[in-house]
């Protein structure tokens, strides 16, 4: 039971979980904002409810029109995490990476040119310098 409770209380573990519940309640969200707004403006057109769309085959009822409801809901909800989430931590990444060190070259003393480390002689400058360790 010990072991249980230490894998709940790992900090990775609560912020899934809390990641989870907020993900709910923000798809909730823009469910509602799908089916209040966005539905009714798909439906102004033809005077039609989208959501009450549906064919018959065989008795059984197919609704159409809750799957493009969902569909739509889908694609704002990715929209928002990329444009909320994805693209600012894509950027903030890019600003914090730092360039990796070539080991393999310095630069020359005198003229700043861009030296193998091994070098005894500029091949820009021609002045002699020390090899790097």
């Amino acid at each position: 039971m010990k072991g249980f409770r230490e894998f709940l209380m790992r900090g990775n573990v609560v912020d899934l979980a809390v990641a989870v519940v907020i993900g709910a309640a923000f798809g909730l969200v823009v469910k509602a904002f799908v089916d209040g707004f966005i539905q009714p403006l798909i439906g102004i057109p033809g005077g039609v409810n989208l959501n009450e769309k549906a064919f018959t085959v065989h008795g059984a009822d197919f609704k159409w029109g809750a799957f493009v409801g969902t569909v739509i809901n889908f694609v704002i909800i990715a929209a928002a995490i990329y444009f909320v989430v994805v693209m600012p931590m894509t950027r903030l990444q890019r600003l914090r990476a730092k360039p990796a060190v070539d080991v393999s070259t310095r630069e020359c003393p005198e003229c700043l040119s861009t030296i193998p480390a091994a070098a005894r002689r500029c091949s820009f400058c021609t002045a002699a310098v020390t090899p790097a360790a």
